[in-house]
């Protein structure tokens, strides 16, 4: 984004700069909100038209969509050499979805289970984490150290593809939503354009938030070892955050839920999958001391949330999903202003 908004340079320019960074804010934060609104109302409509649930277009279509960034990072990451940056991409965004989004949603309102759906898509994805920790520990015996491998990242596409078919198959035999009249009937070409046109306004919006933040938070002379922990770690689940918000105002929570277990499972398969197979990625040690614990603990509270009685999830869940997430940011920016000089 950089090399077609001058982010820095405009950060240089004086105050008619950070005046324009200023609007370009405001203007992404209203764009954000819009294409959002546009992307779960075309998911919304598409779920009627196909007769399938919203939670199902959430875990597969909707998910593709909002995970696009963190597989475009993280496969520019790998092919650069930074394995580690792209592999705690794809982990650390699924702690910020379970943890951060799901825990937010939790708190704001209460969100329906659909057990069908949850007891399958959901031990898929609690399954995936555990597979992308089952490997590193088996690289270490296979390889003598903890790599993930090109080969395992096919594997993972493989996978991918593997859970897109039974996901097709699984909204065959479900539909919750067949009673849901919507005011306005979309054709499901329309609905995937639109949800096309807001995935991608979503994802171009929230870069240039992210950018022009950036650089007005290193003016304002925050530490950029801070900027980085923060802003550019949240900055590729922010996509997740904004739809979640946008389902929840509009009455599609199963929307986000399905959003959430997706983005999670396609981290491991899809971000995680198609970075390996562009360049093997090491794991750094912290990833068995921190990440990987901090996901596993994440994904276990989910599960249990699921598991308890009910037709909605608590919103007492929300509260240390929310302060597990703040202490893994705190914990991993004092890790990084230990570490780096």
């Amino acid at each position: 984004m950089e090399n077609l908004i001058p982010f820095s340079r405009l950060a240089e320019a004086g105050t008619p700069g950070i005046v324009l960074l200023v609007a370009m804010i405001v203007v992404s934060i209203v764009t954000l909100t819009k294409g959002a609104d546009w992307l779960v109302e075309g998911a919304a409509q598409l779920a009627y038209r196909l007769g399938v649930s919203k939670m199902i277009v959430g875990a597969t279509v909707v998910s593709l969509g909002t995970t696009s960034p963190e597989t475009a990072v993280s496969v520019l990451a790998a092919v650069q050499g930074q394995s580690g940056f792209a592999l705690g991409n794809a982990i650390g965004s699924i702690i910020c979805d379970t943890g951060l989004i799901f825990g937010l949603g939790c708190v704001l309102t209460r969100l329906p289970k659909d057990l069908f759906i949850l007891n399958r898509h959901g031990w898929i994805q609690f399954g995936a984490g555990i597979l992308i920790i089952v490997m590193g520990l088996l690289a270490v015996l296979v390889f003598g150290q903890p790599v993930i491998s090109r080969g395992m990242g096919v594997f993972l596409l493989v996978l991918l593809a593997g859970y897109m078919a039974i996901s097709i198959r699984w909204s065959k035999q479900h539909n919750p939503d067949s009673e849901m009249v919507l005011p306005v009937c979309w054709k499901p070409g329309f609905c995937l354009l639109m949800m096309l046109i807001g995935v991608s306004i979503v994802v171009v919006s929230a870069q240039v938030l992210i950018g022009s933040t950036e650089q007005i938070a290193l003016k304002l002379g925050i530490p950029k070892s801070v900027v980085s922990a923060t802003l550019v770690a949240f900055g590729t689940s922010l996509p997740e955050l904004m739809t979640a918000l946008a389902s929840i105002r509009k009455g599609h929570p199963e929307i986000l839920i399905g959003n959430i277990i997706g983005a999670d499972i396609l981290n491991v398969l899809f971000v995680t999958g198609a970075s390996a197979t562009a360049m093997a990625l090491p794991i750094p040690g912290e990833f068995f001391y921190l990440h990987f614990p901090v996901m596993m603990l994440v994904l276990i509270i989910f599960r249990m949330a699921i598991m308890t009685r009910g037709n909605t999830f608590s919103r007492w869940w929300g509260l240390p999903l929310l302060g597990i997430y703040v202490t893994y940011v705190l914990v991993s920016y004092l890790m990084r202003s230990h570490f780096q000089p």
